[in-house]
């Protein structure tokens, strides 16, 4: 399945909300990566085994299943989440990336591949559709708790 969304981050219309910068929703991406547990609640435990200034290896364990995946940090810009082919998981990714077409217009394009072809994906239309509905709420939750750490000056610190 190759499914890819945008969640608007500013709402320059709305003079009650916010806005916050470039630089404030690219650190909420990167503590996403960092420390997921705090956007995914049913994450057991989250470990970051190794670490660049543009990348990290993690570990991931969800009860008994344990999910190894590499993040790729292009500053400002985006951050990509793959999964190699592990056991019973396949390979799968996902890219965030920050889309501004005018200053302070900040959207987040979410862009999932889940490694099917476009035969499985077929077969699987209605179990990906409730994918799709997932992944875009999980993701509208994201942005929520990002503009909320921003309001509250916890993205305020140095780039990384």
């Amino acid at each position: 399945m190759k499914f890819e969304h945008l969640v608007e981050i500013n709402e320059l219309h709305n003079p009650l909300t916010e806005v916050i910068t470039r630089a404030q929703l690219w650190r909420g991406l990167v503590l996403r990566a960092e420390s997921p547990q705090l956007f995914v609640t049913y994450i057991d435990e989250a470990n970051v085994t190794e670490r660049t200034e543009v990348s990290m290896a993690r570990s991931l364990r969800y009860g008994e299943l344990i999910i190894v995946d590499t993040v790729s940090l292009v500053h400002l810009e985006h951050v990509h989440y793959a999964v190699a082919e592990q056991k019973d998981i396949p390979q799968s990714s996902l890219r965030m990336s920050i889309e501004e077409p005018t200053p302070d217009a900040l959207f987040v394009r979410f862009a999932y591949d889940d490694g099917h072809s476009a035969a499985e994906d077929l077969a699987n239309e209605v179990y990906n559709e409730y994918r799709r509905s997932a992944y875009q709420e999980a993701d509208i939750d994201t942005v929520r708790l990002i503009r909320e750490m921003a309001e509250y000056g916890r993205l305020n610190g140095a780039l990384s």
